[in-house]
């Protein structure tokens, strides 16, 4: 029951307020352990309710109160209805608003026409809310937005908990650190307070500096800059022109770093004519810091009443390149170049891309293989492929004929994505096979030097320079012995090689390559070869061809 305890005043007016006791001045009323204060009342004894109004004062316990202009109070059902100047204080959390209606047995206060929750940290407003003392859940709807100190939160709804800062991701949410980050989301969680989140369902992270992250499921923690993703993950870099794709991944914002793997995949859009796929087992990418310097002069320095002197000061600028690895398995599509290797790394510095682990290249119909092959890129298209020791570079002619250059180190330079010149130094070996006017071939020329400059028109040879002291021998097509079509270090690798963007996820069998040490089939030894290759090479008609 609901008690009266003290009123300064108690009248009636049946006309008017039948069964109303009217109460003024210092009225207080009692309701199990609730307190309601008022400057007057309207007092229904025996529907156990009441009317109040006037700097209305409602106390439950020791934790929460609750003020208003207006209060319409259900003893039966525990329900208060708060009206004007509304505000209710749990601990140290704030609720106002114009109208709110407390549900006292099932403890939960909510508003309909717009409110505020303030707590030590943040600002709540919306449309419609609902917030339980007991467990210090709040559920916002409608124009929802979230104040902190660092970013502002924006939703259609949210749940937040008033003790533990964490906000509940119930629909689209954005969250907006100024000139710094965007977060996306429709599911997940994110603490207020420690700037830790779960975002799930495809939600996005938007830094200013142009890296968008994307993935189904990513832990993210703000304050220390990292995050771990899973699930279809798509890194951009819109400043490198560079997306990021796997099923597992990790962020650092330190230097941008980025990690992928499952699935892992890196397309460089920068070149809007030739984008390039690359599939490793995983990827790296980030930002390397280096110095850059530049002199300033100093403030003059007065050395005598006549002359003054000017020094000049270093001064030092930190700045940054792009950096990208990728580890084991390596494939990689462009339609101008193909390539296969175990590892690559990539620098923005110097647009260098370099494969290491049995690198191979492919560009249109030649093959290139090396030790190490580096690819410099010039505005953002190939320029030169540069291969380092046991260089071999192919050129299919028939089904069993081949162009073969080989030596120490080999450049081929590339324009308008065709190779138009091949730079082979030290040991430099060649096969060619002429052709008559007719296009039938006139046999096989082989020679040796220290360098051959190759050069290409349309993909044909059009000339070849070599050194003086060059040797060589040209052997009519009808008399060449099958060891004699292929340099010592030939191989044919036209299965690894991806030939569209999906080929880069396939993992053929690498190709068996000679061993280092095998002879070369220009090295005439006759103690080792067998009477009968001796006896066809004794009937030939050899002649020598110099250029």
């Amino acid at each position: 029951m609901v008690f009266l305890e003290h009123s300064e005043t108690l009248s009636f007016d049946e006309k008017r307020l039948p069964d109303a006791q009217i109460l003024r001045g210092n009225v207080r009323f009692r309701h199990d352990s609730v307190l309601l204060y008022c400057d007057s009342a309207y007092f229904f004894e025996r529907e156990n309710s009441l009317h109040a109004f006037g700097n209305v004062h409602m106390v439950q316990g020791d934790s929460l109160e609750g003020f208003s202009d207006i209060l319409y109070y259900n003893g039966n059902a525990k329900l208060a209805r708060m009206r004007k100047r509304v505000k209710l204080v749990h601990q140290e959390t704030t609720l106002t608003t114009d109208s709110l209606n407390y549900d006292r047995k099932n403890n939960i206060a909510y508003y309909f026409s717009g409110g505020k929750i303030i707590d030590s940290l943040n600002t709540l407003n919306s449309q419609w809310g609902q917030y339980t003392p007991d467990n210090h859940q709040a559920i916002f709807r409608e124009k929802v937005q979230l104040v902190n100190p660092k970013f502002i939160l924006t939703a259609d709804t949210l749940g937040y908990n008033t003790a533990t800062y964490q906000s509940d991701l119930v629909g689209p949410t954005k969250i907006v650190y100024e000139e710094e980050t965007t977060i996306l989301s429709t599911n997940g969680w994110y603490n207020t307070q420690s700037e830790l989140s779960m975002l799930l369902d495809r939600s996005r992270i938007i830094h200013t500096d142009g890296i968008t992250l994307t993935g189904d499921t990513i832990y993210y923690d703000k304050n220390n800059g990292y995050g771990r993703i899973v699930g279809h993950i798509e890194s951009t870099d819109s400043t490198n022109h560079i997306t990021l794709y796997g099923n597992t991944g990790e962020i650092w914002e330190t230097n941008n770093r980025t990690y992928v793997t499952d699935s892992a995949m890196m397309i460089d859009w920068s070149d809007s004519t030739a984008y390039t796929y690359m599939h490793a087992d995983s990827l790296w990418s980030e930002e390397i810091p280096y110095q850059t310097y530049s002199l300033s002069p100093k403030d003059s320095i007065i050395v005598d009443s006549i002359r003054t002197t000017q020094q000049l000061d270093t001064i030092w600028h930190d700045t940054t390149y792009q950096q990208l690895r990728a580890f084991y398995h390596v494939r990689i599509y462009r339609n101008d170049l193909q390539a296969v290797c175990d590892s690559a790394h990539y620098h923005s510095r110097d647009s260098l891309l370099t494969l290491c682990g049995l690198p191979i290249c492919w560009n249109e119909d030649n093959q290139l293989s090396a030790d190490l092959i580096h690819i410099y890129f010039k505005n953002d298209t190939i320029d030169r492929l540069h291969g380092s020791n046991n260089a071999l570079t192919i050129k299919r002619e028939s089904i069993d004929e081949f162009t073969q250059m080989a030596g120490k180190e080999m450049t081929a330079y590339i324009s308008n994505q065709e190779v138009y010149l091949v730079d082979v130094q030290g040991n430099a070996e060649t096969i060619f096979y002429p052709r008559e006017d007719d296009g039938s071939y006139i046999g096989v020329n082989r020679t040796q030097s220290s360098f051959i400059k190759l050069y290409l028109t349309n993909r044909q040879i059009d000339h070849v320079v070599f050194t003086t002291a060059t040797s060589g021998v040209m052997i009519p097509i009808d008399q060449i012995l099958p060891e004699e079509k292929q340099l010592s270090g030939f191989f044919w690798a036209e299965a690894e090689r991806p030939k569209k963007p999906k080929d880069i996820f396939l993992h053929p069998e690498r190709t068996k390559r000679p061993d280092k040490n095998t002879v070369s089939a220009v090295a005439d030894d006759e103690e080792t070869e067998d009477t009968s290759t001796n006896n066809n090479r004794k009937q030939r008609n050899n002649t020598s061809n110099k250029k």
